[in-house]
């Protein structure tokens, strides 16, 4: 009878425990079109995969009445699971339980399941859904934010960390979500900025909505905070569990493979790219038309979109595409694609996933602006990166490979391990208008019909210099392909790599230009 009571003690506790706030704040969540926190770990979760751990913690204030009161849970879960098959750690803030609010032991449970993903080389998600820190904890609440932050630091590198914003997400929390990998939001739901519309409508006297400063289309449109953007939390939960599919579970491994499949034949890879050196088009479909299935899960889909990146499949395996986007600005380097880009290609680094660079941009984006925002620093860390990357590096110029920008685009200087040109990649200093106007300026100048001279000396320009030929001659291309050819060489550069190993010289770390 003893243990009988005994459990049916704990079910109580149990069943008292898993309604966090209570049914009138769960009703509160769900009004506000929100799932609670448990609702969302088992949505993310393989179904009965997902297991609970400090379900019983309470807070240890004392001070503001904080004794009388019981959060379950201290506003927080966390646990382990599994998505497809691969394990996660996983941490949901609990909105009904004083407004998932961060004290001492709330961020104690956080700091426990970080350490334990980071122990045991799984990746961690935290969803995010707070009204941040515990005032009535004081000092305290401020230390657990530190100690997280360290621990997000300290995974770096070594577990993927997935940040989803599912609620407001104020103040110093929004540093932990910026520390990680991926971040992930809803529009209508999320919010993040560090202060909110009451602070700046008291100190500046404006007035402003969350949504306009720090809702979902604001970080994944202007700041570039945000990766992934959903309509719906459904929506976001599918995103990620994509993810999940595509990454290794640690720094150790290489992410799983699939079986490989055929792109699909609507992707007609000659066809896709203009003989016109002006006219756009979507290098998204030449990425569909030699990965696997044509499936490309694109990264930060909505800002900088001047460059594209993403994962996609060869022969099973994931590879990490870099891509100019010559709809957007002509597909130009500026400050921010090249931070979107230079951040990705370090995390496919860390996590031994090889880089596929398809090249078509005219160079950097000229201008005061850009000048004045620090493109020479922003622009820099594409070549740091670049140039830090030891993972295998193919790269394929399909048209304009011009001045810095082909340099920058993983080319052979910055040790891409191979390097395709198509027929139609022009690689020089310059485009051949702006060259012929310089290196010719005296004779077009001097001659009868100046515009005639002038397309005549572009056209010579071009037919010496605007070619794959003038740097395969160098050696700087290993070869020259049709179009076609592009899927089957790559295919076997990524074959030829996958034991590749680089003797860098020893250092405790380099100084990329942050």
């Amino acid at each position: 009878m003893g243990l009988k009571r005994k459990i049916l003690e704990l079910h109580k506790k149990r069943e008292k425990a898993l309604k966090g706030g209570g049914d009138k704040a769960i009703e509160k969540q769900t009004a506000m079109g929100k799932m609670t926190a448990r609702e969302r770990v088992i949505s993310l979760c393989d179904p009965d995969s997902f297991h609970e751990y400090d379900l019983f913690v309470e807070h240890e204030a004392r001070d503001f009445d904080m004794d009388k009161k019981i959060l379950h849970g201290d506003g927080v879960i966390i646990g382990t699971g599994t998505i497809y098959g691969a394990p996660v750690c996983l941490f949901a803030q609990d909105f009904t339980v004083a407004g998932g609010s961060l004290g001492m032991m709330h961020a104690r449970k956080i700091t426990k399941i970080m350490d334990h993903a980071l122990k045991m080389k799984v990746p961690l998600i935290g969803i995010n859904d707070s009204g941040g820190a515990r005032i009535q904890e004081g000092v305290n609440s401020l230390a657990g934010y530190g100690e997280i932050f360290f621990r997000n630091t300290l995974s770096s590198g070594v577990i993927p960390q997935i940040s989803v914003i599912l609620g407001p997400c104020a103040g110093g929390a929004v540093y932990s979500p910026a520390l990680t990998d991926y971040v992930f939001v809803v529009d209508k739901i999320s919010k993040m900025f560090i202060t909110g519309p009451e602070v700046i409508r008291t100190v500046l006297g404006e007035e402003i909505s969350m949504e306009d400063l720090g809702g979902a289309r604001v970080h994944s449109e202007i700041t570039g905070n945000a990766h992934f953007f959903a309509k719906s939390e459904a929506e976001c939960f599918e995103q990620i569990k994509k993810l999940i599919s595509f990454i290794p579970w640690n720094n150790t491994k290489k992410a799983r493979k699939f079986e490989p499949k055929e792109p699909k034949p609507e992707y007609k890879i000659s066809e896709i790219v203009p003989g016109d050196p002006r006219q756009p088009y979507d290098v998204r479909d030449v990425i569909k038309a030699v990965v696997d299935d044509s499936d490309f899960f694109e990264i930060q889909e909505l800002w900088a979109a001047n460059i594209v990146i993403g994962y996609g499949r060869m022969n099973g395996d994931t590879i990490g595409f870099v891509a100019n986007q010559p709809l957007v600005l002509a597909g130009v380097l500026d400050v921010d694609s090249s931070d979107k880009a230079a951040r990705f290609i370090r995390y496919c680094n860390a996590f031994n996933i090889p880089i596929i660079t398809l090249v078509d941009l005219p160079g950097y984006l000229p201008g005061i602006d850009q000048e004045h925002a620090g493109v020479i620093r922003h622009g820099a860390k594409l070549l740091y990166a670049y140039s830090e990357a030891t993972v295998p590096k193919m790269t394929v110029i399909l048209r304009k490979a011009y001045g810095g920008g082909y340099i920058a685009m993983s080319s052979r200087h910055l040790r891409a391990d191979f390097v395709f040109a198509w027929p139609t990649a022009e690689i020089a200093v310059m485009g051949p208008e702006g060259a012929a106007n310089i290196i010719f300026r005296k004779e077009i100048m001097e001659a009868e019909d100046p515009d005639k001279m002038r397309k005549q000396k572009v056209k010579e320009y071009k037919d010496k210099f605007a070619n794959p030929y003038v740097a395969a001659a160098r050696g700087y291309v290993d070869s020259v392909i049709e179009p076609e050819e592009t899927r089957k060489l790559l295919l076997h550069a990524i074959e030829v790599s996958d034991n590749k190993s680089v003797f860098l010289p020893q250092k405790k770390h380099g100084i990329p230009p942050f």
